[in-house]
């Protein structure tokens, strides 16, 4: 029998991945109160050109499916969205990001939508010139004019924040109406332009959910994942979506596992707990003497926080 502690785990040097990081995304809040179920009729929406993900509910006199386009109010003014279809486990959202469906398009919202596009089309040339014109560094992601008011949204990207002031006065003498710059980050510019991610589906912000946790390098590490930033990161330089999934099954599965780093003294050697497999449920342990053995998970065991190898 042999016994290694918790202080004995090796100070391992961190790789310089950590700039790969949500280091200004928002937790999710899920601190809905205890007592508050959500109602029956709730529909999940999605703004189409931004892809951000909206919680609505719907009066008792209007039925919706997957497809339609409703009314909402939006934080940029009343718009349109795509209904997405029933949700029955929400996630990311507390109750007052619930709003209300007011109303379903009618067939001359249709034909607006239509003659919008087009608008949004041209809106996106002359933004474009006009960055040109007052030398700013800033990438235009994507134009839109919202349905019910008479404003245009530009999102754009940049490497630092822009006085686009004179840019704004600009483009009120041109197009004639409320105009609102929106800068964001390199998350939020591959939820508005979508592609495939590293295994062939498109990105999970873009077609999943927007409302995905922070990622973290700790996230890669408990699953065993390589730590290279071309396997781990997506298009947008950040670490991929998905690693949250499965992130707490893991952790969860590891708190009956030794870490890895820690010593023992076993079969008259010095061994150090290298690898710790939670899907096999196994552990390697490499020896002084070269050896390198893997064991069952079962013969460590964690008596009075002092794990022992049986």
């Amino acid at each position: 029998m042999s016994e290694f502690f918790e202080n004995d785990i090796d100070n391992m040097a961190s790789d310089d991945l950590y700039v790969l990081e949500d280091n200004e995304e928002q937790e999710i809040d899920d601190n809905c109160p205890e007592n508050f179920v959500f109602p029956d009729r709730l529909y999940r929406l999605k703004l189409e050109y931004s892809c951000e993900g909206i919680y609505a509910t719907v009066p008792d006199n209007m039925e919706v499916s997957p497809g339609d386009r409703v009314i909402i109010p939006t934080r940029y003014g009343k718009d349109y969205a795509l209904v997405m279809g029933k949700s029955e486990h929400p996630i990311g959202i507390k109750p007052s990001d619930i709003i209300t469906i007011e109303r379903k398009i009618a067939p001359g919202d249709l034909e607006k939508i239509k003659d919008l596009k087009e608008k949004e089309a041209h809106a996106f040339k002359i933004f474009q010139e006009k960055v040109q014109l007052h030398r700013l560094d800033m990438k235009l992601i994507a134009t839109h004019y919202l349905l019910e008011e008479q404003k245009a949204l530009f999102f754009f990207s940049a490497d630092k924040r822009i006085d686009f002031r004179d840019l704004v006065k600009d483009l009120v003498s041109v197009f004639k109406m409320r105009i609102e710059l929106r800068q964001i980050g390199v998350r939020d510019e591959s939820r508005i332009t979508g592609g495939l991610g590293i295994c062939g589906r498109p990105h999970c912000c873009h077609a999943v959910s927007d409302k995905l946790r922070p990622v973290s390098i700790r996230m890669a590490k408990e699953q065993n994942l390589s730590l290279n930033s071309m396997k781990i990161s997506g298009q947008c330089g950040r670490l991929l979506c998905c690693l949250s999934y499965e992130y707490d099954w893991y952790v969860e599965a590891r708190k009956n596992l030794p870490n890895e780093g820690l010593r023992i003294y076993y079969d008259g050697t010095n061994f150090k707990v290298t690898e710790v497999n939670p899907i096999n449920n196994t552990v390697k342990i490499n020896g002084e003497d070269g050896r390198i053995i893997e064991l069952p998970a079962s013969r460590f065991s964690r008596i009075e926080g002092r794990w022992r190898l049986n």
